[in-house]
């Protein structure tokens, strides 16, 4: 297999795998979108389309790969409407700008993340602890508190 084909059935395969964590994740269409034929369940075929249609979507010289400025530009829509989603949700003050205070009063508390992420106690985050936590946020989980 030609490196640019394999390179384009992996970007395919990532872009249908990870299409509806992706919506989930962008607040993207609701039950009854995903649902194309009404039935009441999304089925693996339903999903599978809608990967496509992304990948078509993404793929704007129709030639049937994605090249990395086909990607860029996918990745750079997706963070411009959730930049706008975030702008939308937290500007209390809606004058088109995030202050800090608008953006404390939203955060989580960095104390509990710190507190989590501290895992043996010690008023520190050590190394291992840092990379326990990055692995576990990688496997799409949360870290869990030992109370001992």
């Amino acid at each position: 297999m030609q490196r640019s084909t394999f390179i384009a059935a992996i970007a395919a395969a990532a872009v249908g795998l990870t299409t509806l964590s992706a919506m989930a994740r962008d607040r993207g269409p609701d039950f009854s979108a995903l649902d194309a034929d009404g039935s009441g369940e999304v089925t693996l075929q339903e999903m599978q389309a809608i990967g496509q249609a992304r990948f078509a979507a993404a793929d704007t010289d129709g030639d049937g790969f994605l090249s990395v400025s086909e990607l860029e530009a996918s990745a750079n829509e997706r963070a411009k409407s959730r930049a706008e989603r975030i702008l939308s949700r937290m500007d209390a003050n809606e004058d088109g700008k995030l202050s800090p205070e608008e953006m404390q009063n939203n955060r989580r508390d960095p104390a509990r993340m710190f507190e989590r992420l501290d895992a043996d106690n010690s008023g520190g985050i050590s190394q291992e602890e840092f990379e326990q936590a990055r692995a576990e946020m990688r496997k799409g989980g949360r870290k869990p508190r030992d109370n001992n």
